[in-house]
């Protein structure tokens, strides 16, 4: 798989629901992200395969597309890519939580413009550490 070298640091919205991953599009293009979306757990995995080293925020949901839920996909990325600052939104958010890496943050559905721009600005200026 070709690997894809990005200038500006990118979000990561991955969502069943067009929807909220248009409403997620609209606030995160107005920061200095680029946005990229997908429907899937896999389809992320492929954009993560080739341009991982340059996503500093993935925004996701708990039902996907496919067979991987939002928890599988933010157990992958914690593991495979700890750079990344992980959000995952969910109408239970103290139940989904359990399952999710410690650095993972944890949203309430409908989720707040504010919430995501906060979680937004800390993805570009004080990316999660990276684990030996």
């Amino acid at each position: 798989m070709r690997k894809v070298t990005h200038t500006a640091p990118m979000a990561l919205i991955v969502d069943d629901v067009a929807a909220d991953r248009e409403r997620a599009v609209a606030l995160l293009e107005e920061t200095e992200l680029d946005v990229i979306t997908c429907a899937s757990g896999e389809a992320a995995v492929e954009v993560l395969q080739r341009c991982g080293e340059d996503v500093a925020m993935l925004f996701t949901g708990p039902s996907l597309a496919g067979s991987m839920d939002g928890v599988q996909l933010a157990r992958a990325v914690g593991k495979l890519w700890p750079a990344i600052r992980l959000v995952v939104t969910s109408d239970a958010p103290d139940a989904s939580a359990r399952d999710l890496p410690d650095a993972a943050i944890c949203m309430k559905r409908p989720w707040l413009p504010l919430d995501v721009l906060v979680q937004a600005g800390r993805a570009v200026r004080r990316p999660q550490p990276l684990v030996a």
